[in-house]
């Protein structure tokens, strides 16, 4: 099995460990805090591995990003993200000159929970700016990106969550003619409302 696989299995079994801690402990925590609808504000460390060609060049990601959930209706919440991610070169292409890919991501979407306050399901969409451009000798500074994002929200206090989600990103060429730069990824972030 690809390692890539393994992580993506691993990450699930990941998220239904969190869901099912998660249930036992919003058991405990006062349900007025559990269902409110409330602004909230997450920061938090993301991971990630490049899949398809970005695979080719480079071996993983590692960053951060700040998240406020605005409340629209029961359940359905707006997302405004702002990050960074840095891909990490493999060691034979930095021994020819190359470097890190640095990423600053800002996407908007929507974060839905379908069943109860745990288990969520996102999309967001906006642009991704290479902080590096001269460096890698791109031809555009900013390019599309999507990310679909599975996740739970973990009670841990009242208006204190951790915020976890599995998802893939997909930001298009900053190259003429090149290929989409994916990965799969995952955001553990401390969450709290306001």
């Amino acid at each position: 099995m690809k390692t890539k696989h393994k992580v993506g299995l691993a990450a699930l079994a990941f998220l239904g460990f969190l869901a099912y801690a998660g249930k036992t402990k919003a058991q405990d925590a006062p349900k007025s805090s559990a269902s409110k609808q409330e602004f909230r504000l997450s920061v938090g460390p993301e991971v990630g591995i490049p899949v398809g060609n970005l695979s080719d060049v480079y071996n993983w990601n590692l960053g951060g990003s700040v998240q406020m959930d605005i409340p629209i209706v029961q359940s359905l919440y707006v997302t405004v993200n702002a990050g960074y991610n840095n891909f990490f070169i493999k060691d034979e292409f930095k021994q020819q000159g190359g470097h890190n890919m640095q990423l600053i991501p800002v996407k908007a979407g929507l974060k839905y929970f379908p069943v109860g306050n745990v288990f969520y399901v996102q999309g967001e969409a906006g642009v991704s700016f290479l902080a590096n451009k001269t460096d890698l000798q791109a031809n555009k500074s900013t390019a599309f990106v999507y990310a679909p994002q599975i996740g739970a929200l973990i009670p841990l206090a009242p208006k204190n969550y951790l915020d976890v989600g599995f998802r893939w990103e997909s930001t298009s060429s900053f190259y003429d003619g090149g290929s989409y730069a994916n990965f799969l990824g995952l955001r553990v972030a401390y969450s709290f409302g306001l």
